[in-house]
């Protein structure tokens, strides 16, 4: 039996992205395969389409990027199975890599130091901002699809 398509927003799934700090991150290697690699958002979440990620610009991620702009983000709510509705967000989008001070201060959060001890002044710091044009979500026994 099909399930009937739910009518979450985006607003919906930003509040429930909220309460999720990791992403998987997955862009096409060098090699031409997929690759992926866990990304904190550190809940800095207010989704409407984009979602930022920090980095250095010297990871293999940038490189690919750089080559191929396509990126899937996938989140997994943080209830699971067994305490609570769980929560599956699989975002398509392509990314863009941004070097902008401006940008970085309006992203921050102090939990980024940790990475990147000199905050947004890190030599090689860089700003992944992965803009959504096709999202999927399961939220319990409900689905969907959102065209952004």
């Amino acid at each position: 039996m099909e399930k009937t398509m739910a009518k979450t927003t985006i607003a919906d799934l930003s509040k429930m992205m909220a309460d999720i700090d990791f992403a998987t991150m997955s862009t096409t290697a060098v090699t031409g395969g997929i690759t992926s690699r866990p990304m904190s958002n550190n809940r800095d979440v207010e989704f409407q389409g984009d979602a930022y990620f920090f980095a250095y610009d010297t990871s293999a991620k940038i490189a690919e990027i750089e080559r191929d702009s396509a990126t899937s983000l996938s989140y997994a709510g943080s209830k699971g199975l067994l305490a609570g509705t769980p929560i599956f967000i699989a975002v398509k989008g392509h990314s863009t890599l941004i070097r902008d001070k401006a940008e970085f201060a309006a992203h921050w959060t102090e939990e980024l130091d940790r990475w990147f001890p000199q905050s947004i002044d890190t030599p090689g710091v860089i700003l992944i901002k992965v803009h959504a044009s096709h999202i999927r979500y399961w939220v319990g026994e409900e689905q969907g699809e959102i065209t952004v």
